[in-house]
Parts: C-alpha cells; sequence; structure tokens
C-alpha cells in the first residue's frame, strides 16, 4: 500500500487524530470513536468511519487537513486535493456568511451540536448536512489548532438551488 492508499497512516496525520480525539472528548464528555486501541489503529477506525470526519487549520483562509473516507466520498476528492482545499469551498458563495458565523461561534463556545447548512463538492453537487457537531481543536499546550466536524446525516438537493 502508498500513501495515497493510507493517508491516515502518516505519523501527521496519527498525531492530529488523536488531537481531533482528544477534542472531541474534552469538550463533548464522550468519545467520537472507541479509543481503546493504538493511536494508529484509531487512526484507522476514524478514516475508515461510515460518518463523516473533516478538519481544518488556523490559517486567516483555513485549508482542510483532514478527512475521512465517508468525506472523500461526499466532497468528490482524492485525499491530495483535499487537503490543499481552503475550508470555504466546501460551502457555496451564497452560504459562506453562514458558515463564517458557525465557525465563530465555534471559537467562542468550544464547540455547536445543532449545525445544519447546504454544502457543495467538487463537481457542484449540493447536499444539506444536518445535526452536525463542529469542535475547537486544542493541543496538549492549549493551543487553538483548528476545528473540525462531524456528522452522520446529509440530503442531496437540487443543483439548480430549488
Amino acid at each position: 500500500m502508498t500513501h495515497a492508499d493510507t493517508p491516515w497512516s502518516c505519523h501527521d496525520q496519527i498525531e492530529r487524530v488523536q488531537m481531533l480525539l482528544d477534542s472531541f472528548s474534552r469538550l463533548l464528555g464522550r468519545d467520537l470513536i472507541s479509543r481503546d486501541a493504538a493511536p494508529f489503529e484509531q487512526a484507522r477506525r476514524l478514516f475508515e468511519a461510515r460518518f463523516v470526519v473533516v478538519s481544518h487549520g488556523t490559517e486567516a483562509d483555513p485549508v482542510l487537513n483532514y478527512a475521512n473516507a465517508t468525506a472523500l466520498a461526499l466532497w468528490e476528492m482524492d485525499w491530495a486535493t483535499f487537503v490543499r482545499t481552503p475550508s470555504r469551498l466546501t460551502a457555496e458563495p451564497l452560504h459562506r456568511d453562514e458558515r463564517a458565523r458557525l465557525l465563530e461561534r465555534t471559537r467562542r463556545d468550544g464547540y455547536v451540536d445543532d449545525y445544519a447548512g447546504i454544502r457543495v463538492s467538487q463537481s457542484g453537487r449540493r447536499f444539506q448536512i444536518e445535526q452536525a457537531i463542529v469542535w475547537n481543536l486544542i493541543d496538549d499546550a492549549g493551543n487553538l489548532r483548528g476545528q473540525a466536524a462531524t456528522f452522520d446525516r446529509w440530503t442531496p438537493l437540487p443543483a439548480d438551488g430549488g
């Protein structure tokens, strides 16, 4: 297997997954996935989960830095494309202000567990996400390292916006 087949298996991504899982547990008081295995196995489990998990960094225009296989399929991107995409491009221009308000609310409150919004795949397919949880990624030193989101409900929408 090559790195392209297992992008989750590199050291940096295993560490990112640990921060993502630790932050989720700290903020929400429960685990996103079972933590009864080594970090490598946890990274594999998260990547193969049937729900969406994505994250981005803290750049001025945050860039996506993690997606599990479900997210990659939903957004119709390969890993290499996804992890160099500005996070704002996952929403249509019309919905980017709403997305920015969500991320600011998350920054302020630590997490949001009731988000619904419209997103768009690389090919332009629109979908409504429902009951998403968005949370801050905090490292062991207490520094904000980005934000992540997870959801397991989405509905395809008509291409014309109606």
